[in-house]
């Protein structure tokens, strides 16, 4: 049988490894709209300014932009609409007690598809860096890149 062969889709939140010091990782769900699972696949994902926020227990990203469908009629989505993370209970309940007692913010960090279709979010339980471990982080990877390029040159 012809197996259909799926590009993997992974959109990454580079920018959250800079501004925040990345501590726990959680994979979530999204609860979507047919136009926006459409959208997804042909990549037109941006993750920049997404943030989640707990509203009455339940765990959302803000602020997340996925492209209207190109195909998409009078159905079709609304860009930055706020939409809802699946997690366990067990899991909610911990990163919520995190957030509230130790100033930790909950960071959209990459959004990529299974092997079975489905648009996952891994998110992060991140604090915020100071300026001074910022330039640090640039620090390390220019100091990186260096290395790698004195490598490539011996080679």
């Amino acid at each position: 049988m012809g197996e259909k062969k799926q590009k993997k889709i992974e959109v990454v939140n580079r920018r959250a490894e800079y501004e925040y010091f990345l501590d726990d990782k959680y994979e979530a769900g999204l609860v979507l709209q047919g136009t926006e699972i459409k959208s997804i696949r042909k990549g037109n994902v941006n993750l920049t300014d997404a943030y989640c926020i707990f509203k009455d227990g339940e765990l959302y990203v803000y602020s997340m932009y996925i492209k209207e469908y190109e195909n998409g009629t009078y159905a079709n989505h609304a860009t930055r609409r706020n939409r809802k993370l699946l997690l366990r209970k067990s899991e909610l309940r911990k990163i919520e007690r995190k957030v509230k007692e130790r100033g930790f913010t909950i960071i959209p960090y990459r959004l990529y598809m299974t092997d079975r279709g489905f648009a996952k979010l891994e998110i992060a339980v991140a604090q915020g860096k100071k300026s001074f471990d910022k330039r640090e982080t640039i620090k390390e990877k220019d100091s990186k890149r260096e290395l790698d390029r004195i490598k490539k040159m011996k080679l």
